[in-house]
């Protein structure tokens, strides 16, 4: 048997019932997908909700537009299709039904630690997560710090090492292709 609380314990926890509660938010499966992918900040994954929400609501929107408007509703849809398919979000521009389908894990998985991961610079989303906050990553020319960054298709295969990266260096000794220009820089 639990002791009664005193009036200042009851006061402190007086939006907190210590039979009932629910862990994180009350939705395990967002815990999970935090867990799985990685994501730091909750207020991420719930934008990526939101985002996948939109994108479904257009798709339906769209689907459920009448016949007079069939060529305004193939351009739209051909236009939202090239969009999510640049942004990697979905594999193939045929139909609308791989929109209404569209989850925040398509966000998740677009993140620049799960692109490290799928290109094999990283054996896990632990250690890409590392290798970006760290400054080992650039996409393009700019450094990249921040794991939260989507990365488009037209700009994945731009993912490289840092110059200075200590990393970039243990590869390619690894590979036995380290210059020796660079070791005098």
């Amino acid at each position: 048997m639990v002791r009664k609380l005193k009036y200042h314990e009851q006061k402190l926890l007086r939006r907190l019932d210590l039979v009932n509660w629910e862990a994180s938010g009350g939705n395990l499966a967002e815990v999970r997908a935090l867990r799985r992918y990685r994501v730091g900040r909750r207020e991420d994954y719930v934008q990526y909700k939101a985002l996948a929400r939109a994108v479904r609501a257009l798709a339906r929107r769209l689907r459920d537009l009448g016949p007079a408007s069939a060529s305004f509703r193939a351009r739209c849809a051909a236009a939202l299709l090239e969009k999510l398919h640049g942004l990697g979000l979905v594999n193939s521009r045929q139909s609308l039904a791989v929109c209404e389908s569209l989850s925040a894990a398509a966000f998740c998985r677009r993140r620049l630690p799960c692109l490290l991961v799928k290109l094999r610079m990283a054996q896990n989303l632990r250690h890409a997560v590392t290798f970006v906050e760290q400054g080992h990553v650039r996409v393009g020319p700019e450094v990249v710090t921040d794991p939260a960054l989507l990365v488009p298709r037209a700009v994945e295969d731009f993912i490289t090492w840092v110059d200075a990266s200590r990393l970039r260096q243990k590869v390619l000794d690894y590979n036995q292709e380290r210059d020796d220009f660079d070791l005098a820089a």
